[in-house]
């Protein structure tokens, strides 16, 4: 047999020989030069532990890493779905994270983290882990860097970001000295385990939550579910009457259903049409909005009691929010002053299709007296606005999808009968006063994504990003229409609608960052409102969220993770906290987030990384937010203000909101032997105990004599040594 030269000749014998040598040796020469230095390379690696695994999107941590001399063991395209074997326990222990296309074990999986709930979402999100897998794959192929992730292939990370936590071996879990992911975050990252959690706030903070979080419920339990009809109500009541005031500023009133041709909405409130609602992905209606009752039917006159009624309701809960239901009992008002099934449909009528009332003066004083006194009680009054819409969320799904918008009450009652089986394992849908009173951007709803980092739990360590970015709506905002394209800044969700109707001077990428967001403010006149009321709320919020939620995530050693929460600012600046997101995505969506996501991953390895070896070193853009000191001490105190002033919140460092009361309950004393009466009682009978060692003087010298203790009984004390501690039952 011969060998084909280049030039296609059979070359046989010694010329076949000879080309080969010549060819192969200089290659040989260049891979034994490449081998050897890959060598040195990976054992320098391994020596200063610097062995790393990225699964995900992540191009901007490998590069970094590749700088600081890290090592890549490179996880298989696949690894998602390579399951460990019974058997192969050890030995997936010892080889895991091959080389791309090579035949190593990979890491198995475990049983995933999320909810049963979201295999109706299986098909969609394959897509996107079948898009994630081919970026990174494109992303770098040195093959030098191949070379070095083969020879690594038996070798332990130290060092793993991944895109979650449910694709990881367990056992080889363990053994990774860092990893960016905590386990258990449902509390914290689900609509559901954040609603249930603020509730227990007051417990570990004295802050009420409504001034922070939109009122939320959970549709699968039936006390929330109640809760939120009689909520629907009592907001029904006060939307009546806000619109009765507004009818009569806005014009002269009636009783009776204005012609066709009046029946428009005022230009100071505008109304969505009846029924319409945001879809979720699976429902069979109309995404259109449609009217329930058509305005072309002629109507009756209005319920005579309609405001005297709303009226009655406001003055009962103000009653409740004032106390003076506490020496009675007096029940709610939405139980006992008026029928619902009569008032919430001609409500509607008010609402949303534009039906006019009767407002006497002497009403008017009362609505305008009841009005600003519900303002003083109720937190959340300013954002409520007029029409009573209330926003519907899947309670552990991301990226927008499954949201409604709705102004029915009986809409939200027929989703909420999916959830309310006895074999549901969690509460599938939440529903939250939606926010009609944003502050909006030229006319364009907008919301806030906040980055921050947590590098310990126990005791909580929490650092703040300096830098954000804002997210637009592609249409301009109007509760007229419930579409997501006006409703929803969710990234995800506006990608599939095209900018329409907007200002000129929205981006259209539909991003800013803050600092472009604090120039618009210093236009307004309002340049102080970012850093006096903005970023200390928003820093609040998420403490408070952290702090009634960390007993119930799992806390790891030498793990970190950055969060991505979301918050939408009212007409008066205050920010609202939507939602916190684990793993935010990176992906740039514009020239904005394409530098901010990469200075984020930068200053986060500069964090958890580069300040181990050098404490001094920058890291970027972030703050040092919250450090608990004296954990499990009894005591938990933020990083110690200046020694004049007085150490009473474990926040005073950060923010002015503390995290725990500050209370110490404990009593420290010493046992004391019964001093002997008599030579018939024995020398161990039981010792006393003294509750606090102030009460016993400590004689010494001449005054042994003068207290009130005799030097028999002195002689009798055990000598001193460390105080003892007891607790109060």
């Amino acid at each position: 047999m011969g060998t084909v030269g280049s030039g296609g000749a059979v070359l046989t014998g010694q010329e076949a020989a000879a080309s080969i040598g010549y060819h192969d040796g200089r290659q040989y020469a260049a891979e034994s030069e490449r081998l050897r230095k890959a060598r040195l390379h990976v054992e320098k690696a391994i020596k200063e532990k610097k062995i790393f695994a990225v699964q995900g999107p992540y191009p901007v941590i490998r590069r970094l890493l590749r700088a600081r001399g890290w090592v890549e063991r490179k996880l298989p395209r696949n690894g998602r779905q390579l399951k460990q074997q019974p058997g192969d326990r050890s030995k997936q222990g010892e080889a895991v994270l091959s080389p791309r296309g090579g035949a190593q074990p990979s890491l198995g999986t475990t049983e995933p983290l999320h909810h049963p709930h979201d295999k109706e979402n299986k098909g969609q999100r394959e897509d996107e882990d079948k898009k994630e897998d081919m970026e990174q794959y494109n992303e770098d192929s040195d093959d030098i860097h191949d070379l070095m992730s083969f020879l690594v292939q038996d070798q332990v990370p130290n060092f793993l970001w991944t895109i979650r936590l449910s694709s990881i071996d367990q056992e080889l879990l363990r053994r990774i000295e860092v990893v960016n992911r905590y386990p258990r975050l449902s509390a914290l990252c689900t609509k559901e385990g954040l609603c249930q959690n603020l509730q227990n706030l007051p417990w570990f903070e004295q802050v009420d939550f409504n001034t922070f979080f939109p009122r939320c419920y959970r549709l699968g339990l039936m006390d929330e579910q109640e809760a939120f009809i009689e909520d629907f109500h009592l907001t029904a009541a006060r939307s009546l009457l806000k619109l009765a005031l507004q009818k009569v500023r806005d014009g002269p009133v009636g009783t009776e259903q204005l012609p066709e041709s009046d029946k428009v909405p005022a230009p100071k409130a505008p109304v969505p049409q009846e029924g319409s609602v945001l879809q979720p992905q699976g429902w069979c209606r109309s995404p259109v909005s449609h009217p329930m009752l058509s305005t072309a039917e002629p109507r009756s006159p209005l319920y005579p009691r309609l405001v005297e009624e709303a009226l009655e309701v406001c003055e009962q809960h103000l009653g409740i929010l004032g106390h003076q239901d506490i020496d009675r009992k007096t029940p709610s008002p939405c139980r006992t002053c008026i029928d619902w099934d009569c008032f919430l449909p001609e409500y509607y009528r008010v609402a949303h299709e534009g039906t006019r009332l009767v407002l006497g003066r002497e009403q008017q004083e009362r609505c305008q007296d009841l009005l600003r006194r519900l303002e003083e009680k109720l937190p959340q009054f300013g954002i409520e606005g007029n029409l009573n819409i209330w926003i519907v969320k899947p309670s552990a799904k991301s990226r927008g999808r499954g949201i409604i918008c709705t102004t029915r009450l009986e809409e939200v009652l027929e989703l909420a009968q999916s959830c309310t089986g006895p074999s549901a394992r969690m509460c599938e849908w939440v529903v939250q006063k939606y926010v009609e009173r944003p502050l909006t951007i030229f006319n364009t709803k907008f919301d806030i994504r906040q980055w921050f980092l947590v590098t310990d739990w126990k005791p909580l360590t929490v650092w703040f990003y300096r830098d954000c970015y804002l997210r637009f709506c592609s249409q301009p905002f109007s509760l007229c229409h419930l579409e997501p394209a006006r409703h929803l800044c969710n990234v995800s969700i506006q990608k599939r609608y095209k900018t329409s109707q907007l200002d000129s001077r929205v981006p259209p990428d539909k991003i800013w960052s803050n600092k472009q967001f604090q120039a618009h403010l210093a236009q307004l006149g309002q340049a102080n409102a970012w850093q006096r009321v903005m970023v200390p709320g928003m820093k609040a919020a998420i403490l408070n969220a952290l702090c009634c939620t960390r007993d119930h995530v799992g806390s790891r050693k030498g793990s970190f993770e950055l969060f991505g929460a979301d918050f939408l600012i009212g007409e008066d600046f205050q920010p609202w906290l939507l939602e916190i997101n684990s793993c935010p995505t990176m992906s740039p969506s514009s020239a904005v987030t394409r530098q901010l996501c990469a200075n984020v991953q930068r200053d986060t390895l500069r964090l958890v990384l580069d300040r181990k070896d050098n404490p001094t070193c920058s890291i970027g853009a972030f703050e040092l937010l919250y450090r608990e000191v004296g954990w499990g001490l009894g005591t938990a105190t933020a990083q110690a203000p200046e020694p004049s002033l007085p150490l009473v919140s474990p926040l005073q460092a950060a923010v002015s909101s503390c995290l725990t009361v500050g209370l110490k309950l404990m009593v420290t004393g010493c046992s004391l032997k019964k001093p002997q009466l008599g030579k018939h009682r024995s020398q161990d009978k039981a010792s006393a105990t003294v509750l606090s060692t102030h009460q016993l003087p400590a004689p010494s010298g001449d005054r042994a004599t003068k207290g009130p203790w005799s030097r028999t009984a002195q002689e009798k004390l055990p000598p001193r040594g460390p105080q003892s501690s007891c607790c109060l039952p």
